[in-house]
This record gives C-alpha cells, structure tokens and sequence, in this order.
C-alpha cells in the first residue's frame, strides 16, 4: 500500500499513485507602521494541501471504482482519513478537486490510461453521523 484516502487505497495497481506533493502555509497578520515594512503578527498556521498524482490502467488492472469513490468524498465533503503507506498518518483531509485525462481509448470509450489529480486540504475531524460515514467508507 503507498497511501490510503478514505475508501480508496492507492497501490502499484489498480490505483497506483505516482507523485505526492505536499505545501503549508502560515499566516500572519499584517499591521502598518508609518515609515517602515508593515509588522508581521504570526497567528496560525494556514492551509495544508497535498497534491495526490494517480494513474489508473482499467483495461489491465481495474480502478474505475477508486475513481468514482473520490468522486463521491469530493461531492460528499465529509474529510476523509489519510494514511501514508509507511502506516504514518497524515490526519483528516477534504478531497478539494479531482481531475482526470483519459488516453488511448478503448471501443466503449473508456480510456486505456486514466491519469487522475487530486486535491486534499487539511481539515478538522469530522463529528457525528459525518464520522460514521466516513469510518463506515474505509472498511
């Protein structure tokens, strides 16, 4: 297993994750001071996202499941549980965006190589009935 989103685990095959990028953000609030640079405040850390790269080969190996699960916790909005496949996790994240290019296409118009971009953003865990349904996802 490389990681693990929800429901979706990304291995070598059927969804083989290829790229993983990852960007944090502070944030800071800006206050003027006549004759100067603005002074910086830190209040917080800001946005955390990754940037999941993803290749599918469903002719081969199957995936197009993993691809309409995304869809489904991208419209759902509920955050999802992310795990690295070396078991460390990476906490509660919201699937932001989920693009797809389809190449060589098949006779039913499904594409040979299916090369997905996904957007995680960082989010609180979710509560109540969003936390059962998310759990209830992963098994």
């Amino acid at each position: 297993m490389l990681a693990i989103l929800g429901g979706v685990v990304f291995e070598i095959a059927p969804v083989n994750l290829t790229a993983m990028d990852r960007s944090t953000e502070a944030r800071y609030a800006e206050k003027p001071i006549l004759g100067r640079r603005p002074a910086l405040e830190f209040i917080g850390d800001g946005a955390e996202t990754f940037g999941l790269t993803v290749k599918i080969l469903p002719y081969e190996f199957g995936g197009l499941d993993g691809l309409t699960n995304l869809a489904a916790m991208r419209q759902s909005g509920i955050a999802q549980y992310f795990m690295r496949g070396d078991g460390v996790p990476m906490g509660w994240f919201v699937v932001e965006k989920v693009g797809e290019k389809s190449s060589y296409l098949g006779a039913q118009g499904v594409g040979r190589v299916i090369d997905v971009d996904i957007a995680i953003k960082r989010a609180d865990a979710p509560t109540g009935s969003d936390f059962f349904a998310s759990i209830m996802g992963m098994l």
